[in-house]
């Protein structure tokens, strides 16, 4: 994917490679909301329904983030952490081939967050469907080309340094930057930059 985002990165217009970030970024508040209801949180429920209406009607589709100028930020739920937020644990860090850092946990979310947007593209053939996600995660890899560029240049050991922190940021995420002081993933807490990391 590397070669082929770089490409897109080369050919789309900054303005333009904004504007399809946002438009999947619009798409994804409906999961968002989704499960921000079935966590309970009706107050980030509220901001991600205006953020839906606004985005979708003054922000054209979702091209514009207008709804972050309004005062209405972007909030990150996916299913994976509905199913931390009712006490399912992580399991096993695992890579996913084209999607990268995952869990079991995240793994069976994502599953779940991809068959509830099939609504989306129940009016499209499978041609347009196809192309439109290619694009999706063609424009998701471009935006980490900074990222991991510099931690391939950085790094001692770049699979440890994505793995502690893909870790440490999905439990942020799951608890709300608020995770229990308990040492649930000894695992993957050992020094960054020892030479006997466990793989």
């Amino acid at each position: 994917m590397k070669p082929i985002a770089k490409g897109y990165q080369a050919v789309t217009p900054d303005a333009v490679d904004t504007g399809i970030s946002n438009f999947f970024s619009n798409l994804d508040d409906v999961l968002v909301l989704i499960n921000d209801l079935l966590q309970l949180k009706f107050k980030e429920a509220g901001v991600t329904s205006a953020r839906i209406v606004f985005n979708s009607t003054i922000g054209l589709f979702g091209i514009m983030d207008v709804a972050t100028d309004f005062g209405l930020p972007k909030q990150e739920e996916d299913f994976g952490q509905t199913l931390g937020y009712w006490g399912v644990g992580s399991g096993p860090y695992l890579v996913l081939p084209f999607f990268g850092p995952s869990n079991v946990r995240d793994t069976v979310g994502f599953v779940a967050d991809n068959t509830e947007l099939d609504f989306i593209y129940d009016d499209m053939s499978e041609k347009s469907k196809y192309q439109l996600l290619s694009l999706k995660y063609i424009d998701k890899r471009a935006d980490l080309l900074k990222a991991k560029d510099i931690v391939d240049e950085t790094a001692p050991d770049p699979y440890a340094f994505i793995r502690d922190a893909w870790v440490q940021r999905r439990k942020n995420k799951v608890y709300d930057g608020n995770p229990p002081e308990e040492n649930e993933d000894a695992l993957f807490e050992d020094d960054l930059f020892s030479d006997d990391i466990v793989r």
